[in-house]
C-alpha cells in the first residue's frame, strides 16, 4: 500500500540520519578520549592510584594482591567504553540501513542517501 511504502520510507530516512549521528558521537568521544589519555603512558599512569591513598608499601592493606588491580577505572577507561558501545549500535544501524536498501527498491534506497545526506548535513 502506499502508506506503507512511505512509512517504510521514512524509517528507513530516520535509521540513516540516526547512523550518521552515532557516527559523529564516536568521533567526539574519541576526542575526548585522546584527551583524557596521561601524557606518559607508563603503568603508574594510566592506574591514577587515588589521592591521599597509602601505597601498599606501608601495610595499611591486608592483601597486597588486592592492590593489583585499581578498584577504581581512570576516564579514558569509561570512555573506551562508550566508544565501543556506540561502534555496536553504528554496526547494528548500518546492516539494517544495508538490508532494506538491498530490497532494491528505488523509494528505500532514495530514503536511505537522503536520510545519510539530512544526518551528515545536521
Amino acid at each position: 500500500s502506499p502508506a506503507g511504502m512511505v512509512l517504510s520510507v521514512l524509517v528507513i530516512l530516520l535509521l540513516s540520519v540516526l547512523y550518521e549521528a552515532v557516527k559523529m558521537g564516536k568521533a567526539v568521544l574519541l576526542r575526548r578520549a585522546l584527551l583524557a589519555l596521561p601524557r606518559s603512558l607508563s603503568q603508574e599512569a594510566l592506574t591514577e592510584p587515588q589521592e591521599g591513598a597509602s601505597s601498599p608499601a606501608q601495610g595499611s592493606c591486608p592483601n597486597p594482591s588486592l592492590m593489583a588491580f585499581p578498584i577504581s577505572f581512570p576516564r579514558w577507561f569509561w570512555l573506551h567504553v562508550g566508544q565501543t558501545l556506540f561502534h555496536v549500535v553504528q554496526v547494528v544501524l548500518g546492516y539494517m540501513v544495508m538490508l532494506a536498501v538491498m530490497s532494491y527498491n528505488a523509494w528505500i534506497f532514495l530514503g536511505a542517501i537522503a536520510g545519510s545526506t539530512l544526518g551528515y548535513f545536521m
